[in-house]
């Protein structure tokens, strides 16, 4: 069994994940960082990461770190950590391209006495079940004989600079009992959080699914509220805040639920769910209810402007904001695209502008061309989508003042109090 002084790390995939790993892993061991986007290798060999996760900083100080696009280059690695997205298609199945992909690159350089960590959010048993096969077949070794497999789920919050990857608690796991020592002792040795060794790899997969789903259903739960209470007439943030007051009250607020988690990985245990013959009611209510929520925004924009007689067919409509949540680059699974998709139906000209995104990868991934700047005066209905810092700083004055004199004004996120605007959920 591998021990902490020989080991050579490969971290597959530096993304929102795989880099904060690969840089505090490459402080204290040699580490070699591989993605397949050669651009990316090209920026981060220059001290600059565009996901603004890693300072250039905390580059700097991974002094073991290196970065590469050459698979062959993992070929000296004898401890691998995937990292790779698992998306849903369009039909929201678990799409595993990605980690299939993964899983073959490893298991082409893989070598006796090697341990393959996953990261990657999937569905109780997926590890060994689909990611284990594709290791076995490609490196001709036995599992748990001449190979061993760990799972840790990543736990990033993409632009959060308080929880960061060594102080949230990491959970672990092993194909057997002695891996699984060794894998917690190698996250042990980052992690300042401390670590929770699961019983089993599935256990670990279950509780990473679990975490977001959670979070999921709470959220709907808050939705469906918001469509209630506006139904009522009675403004939900007030509820919200006089329901607050008890101390045992969970502070979920509405809005658009994106990103690469919590919007994702409750199909993935649906999927396993529906495949043992069960099907999960709660979880797959709460998915339509949140996927619902951009038509839903639209609906009541359209109904404040048809109050002002404002015609929604030629009207010019701005969205500020299209991250999938706020102070991040992060465009992954963002459902504002749910609102400008409802507005192009309705033969409105949409605008998009945002601070945070790279407009050559908001055309890329979603074929929206986002605005340089914003023009005083020229829009018949604002929504404020994302809470970016330079929206809250601009100020309810000069956001109105983009709009025409009978604009509309709704904001998403509850930037603004209810009286400075004209709808909010």
């Amino acid at each position: 069994m591998l021990d902490l002084a020989t080991i050579r790390l490969g971290i597959v995939g530096l993304g929102y994940v795989g880099l904060p790993l690969a840089v505090e892993f490459g402080k204290k061991f040699p580490t070699i960082g591989l993605d397949i986007n050669a651009t990316r290798i090209r920026q981060l060999q220059a001290g600059t990461d565009s996901t603004l996760e890693v300072t250039p900083e905390e580059l700097r100080q991974a002094e073991h770190l290196r970065y590469t696009h050459h698979v062959e280059d993992l070929a000296t690695c004898n401890v691998y950590i995937v990292t790779v997205p698992t998306p849903v298609d369009e039909y929201k199945r678990p799409d595993f391209g990605p980690l299939i992909g993964a899983s073959t690159t490893v298991g082409r350089v893989l070598e006796p006495g090697a341990v393959v960590i996953y990261e990657s959010t999937v569905y109780p048993g997926a590890t060994e079940e689909v990611c284990v096969p594709i290791l076995e077949r490609e490196s001709g070794l036995r599992f748990n004989v001449d190979f061993f497999a760990g799972y840790s789920p990543e736990r990033i919050n993409p632009g959060d600079k308080e929880h960061r990857l060594t102080t949230i608690r990491k959970v672990t796991s092993g194909s057997t009992p002695a891996v699984a020592e060794f894998v917690d002792a190698l996250y042990r040795s980052i992690i300042t959080a401390g670590t929770h060794r699961a019983t089993s790899i599935r256990v670990a997969e279950a509780a990473k699914v679990i975490e977001n789903t959670q979070r999921d259903v709470n959220i709907a739960l808050v939705n469906e509220l918001a469509l209630l209470f506006n139904r009522l007439g009675i403004d939900t943030e007030e509820v919200l805040l006089a329901a607050g007051s008890k101390w045992n009250f969970l502070p979920f607020r509405p809005g658009l639920v994106g990103g690469h988690c919590i919007g994702v990985d409750p199909y993935y245990l649906t999927h396993k769910a529906q495949q043992i013959g069960y099907h999960p009611e709660i979880i797959l209510a709460g998915r339509r209810i949140n996927d619902g929520m951009g038509a839903y925004v639209v609906q009541r924009v359209v109904k404040l402007m048809n109050q002002r007689r404002i015609a929604v067919m030629d009207a010019k409509v701005l969205i500020l904001g299209l991250t999938f949540k706020e102070n991040c680059p992060d465009l992954r699974n963002t459902r504002v695209v749910d609102i400008v998709q409802e507005f192009c139906d309705y033969n409105a000209h949409v605008e998009v502008y945002d601070p945070w995104v790279d407009a050559r990868e908001a055309q890329h991934e979603y074929g929206i061309e986002t605005i340089p700047e914003l023009i005083p005066g020229r829009y018949d209905a604002i929504i404020l989508a994302v809470a970016h810092r330079q929206f809250r700083e601009m100020g309810i004055a000069q956001i109105r003042a983009l709009g025409k004199p009978a604009s509309v004004l709704f904001d998403v996120k509850y930037l603004f109090p209810a009286v400075e605007v004209d709808g909010r959920l």
